[in-house]
């Protein structure tokens, strides 16, 4: 047997296009985890990645676009594949707007409703790796005395050690010293490599 390319979550209030939907994306090669409704999903779903949401925008208790809503909110990396019989154009440029991969109109075919899972497994890989990226790196900064990390913000600047040192009326063999634990801290041989982690975790420069 062939290990699934990812999860596909199915919110679907229909029973039967439900159970239909979870025969086809399990015959594409998906592990399938199928909800009545969106409450039961937010109170029962275990969720696991690489994944996605295939949401009807129609439910009987929250509708597809307050689900998505408050995904948004709980901080959710999981991609949302709409998918309607009831589509506007509205409906959906305000789901894209908020993320949403695709918006598919019912009925839609096979290869279409593959693309889109494809892209949000895809997108979810991403996600979820700069997501343990940005972790390592806080740990890293984490590490750092708060007089460090003011340096820190100094050194990104692209300034010298002395020009460092008189902005912050210190001596140059100091902001060395400072300069020299940073780099040990966090793991990198440059000024340019730590502009990069800085720019990850949204770490401004000074001044």
């Amino acid at each position: 047997m062939s290990t699934p390319k990812g999860i596909v979550y199915i919110v679907e209030d229909d029973a039967s296009f439900r159970k239909s939907m979870e025969r086809l994306i399990r015959t594409l090669g998906f592990e399938v985890d199928t909800f009545e409704s969106a409450n039961s999903f937010l109170e029962k779903a275990s969720i696991r990645h690489p994944g996605c949401l295939l949401l009807d925008v129609r439910l009987p208790d929250i509708d597809g676009l307050r689900l998505q809503q408050t995904l948004i909110e709980k901080g959710s990396k999981l991609p949302v594949i709409f998918m309607t019989g009831h589509g506007s154009i509205p409906m959906s440029v305000q789901a894209m707007k908020k993320g949403a991969i695709d918006f598919l109109p019912k009925p839609f075919k096979t290869e279409d409703l593959l693309s889109a899972i494809t892209n949000a497994i895809k997108r979810n890989v991403q996600d979820v790796q700069e997501e343990l990226q940005k972790r390592k790196i806080n740990a890293l900064i984490d590490t750092l005395t708060p007089r460090e990390k003011e340096i820190l913000r100094w050194i990104i600047t692209g300034k010298l050690n002395k020009q460092i040192a008189y902005d912050l009326g210190i001596t140059e063999r100091t902001v060395k010293a400072h300069r020299s634990r940073i780099m040990q801290k966090t793991n990198v041989s440059s000024v340019a490599e730590l502009v990069r982690l800085a720019e990850k975790v949204n770490i401004s420069p000074a001044g």
